[in-house]
């Protein structure tokens, strides 16, 4: 029974924030919001505000009002081509959290037991939102809410590859170990991380890309200029919550390494293994940020960490 609560609790958070429902409440808003103000749920004014805080603390890497320029290179990726800069220009207009406006403060926490109490307008047509970059973390999150208060405190929960909660331990092991496939070789691990009560969250563009003109472009699009990051191979960011772990291994494969590093420094309770692309032949050199080294295992000849804080 804990379990089916667990999986219905994700399913609800897919029916509310999922943009290819109809339905959805996120639809509803990027159909409506432009027109008139519209009522939002509690939970999806929560969300705000928690994605508010990681779009300034990101310098704006991470942002979740950029359908429009989700949805320029998807038609063009399905047309086999590359948009071209007014383009993008366009489509990059209509993006960034500063284009919604709230009637009432979303900081104001009193607002988030009250039902229809916060109302949402965009400020032109052509503004949406999408949580791609963070709704499979919110709904893990929400689901391990479930389980902890069910009394469960040794779990993992993960929602495919790219996204996992470890709670409490395994077989005695002091944590969960997880391995990370080579981002180069997917069919190879190239080190294992030993999670407890933290999330893991991985992104990158060695699945999802495609080509065009002799050149390669990646499905991790920087909200700040419209077009692909590149700086970066692979990130996988360790946080205390799955919704953190997501937005933040995309927010800082758009930074790239430097700026990823430095956020790290400042936020002692978020890890980062950020993996830039190999220099020489296929050794790749990830580097660790706020790992500790019992916690982290090289199993790759292939590989040579650089330990950068933990």
């Amino acid at each position: 029974m804990v379990a089916s609560d667990a999986l219905n609790s994700v399913h609800r958070v897919d029916r509310q924030l999922s943009v290819y429902r109809e339905t959805s409440e996120v639809s509803r808003l990027n159909n409506a919001a432009a027109a008139a103000p519209q009522v939002i749920s509690a939970e999806l004014a929560w969300l705000l505000r928690v994605c508010w805080d990681l779009h300034q603390s990101t310098a704006g890497a991470f942002d979740p009002a950029v359908q429009s320029v989700i949805q320029l290179w998807s038609g063009c990726r399905s047309a086999g081509r590359i948009p071209d800069s007014s383009e993008v220009a366009a489509a990059l207009a209509c993006c960034g959290l500063d284009k919604l406006e709230f009637e009432k403060s979303a900081d104001d926490e009193s607002l988030l037991e009250q039902p229809g109490a916060l109302r949402v307008s965009y400020k032109l047509a052509g503004v949406g939102l999408n949580f791609g970059a963070i709704g499979k973390g919110w709904g893990i999150d929400r689901a391990m809410d479930i389980l902890r208060d069910a009394g469960l405190n040794d779990c993992l929960l993960h929602g495919g590859y790219s996204s996992l909660y470890a709670c409490g331990e395994h077989a005695g092991q002091g944590g969960w170990p997880v391995d990370l496939k080579n981002p180069l070789f997917t069919d190879k691990a190239y080190l294992t991380l030993l999670l407890r009560d933290q999330a893991l969250a991985t992104s990158g563009s060695n699945v999802q890309f495609f080509r065009s003109g002799g050149k390669r472009y990646g499905h991790i699009l920087d909200p700040r200029t419209g077009w692909p990051a590149e700086q970066l191979l692979s990130v996988s960011v360790l946080a205390p919550t799955a919704a953190e772990a997501d937005a933040l291994s995309t927010a800082f494969y758009v930074m790239g390494l430097e700026k990823s590093r430095e956020y790290c420094h400042t936020h002692p309770s978020i890890g980062a293994i950020l993996t830039p692309p190999p220099s020489r032949g296929r050794t790749l050199a990830p580097v660790l940020c706020n790992i500790p080294p019992d916690r982290v295992f090289i199993v790759s000849d292939d590989v040579h960490a650089d330990s950068d804080g933990g």
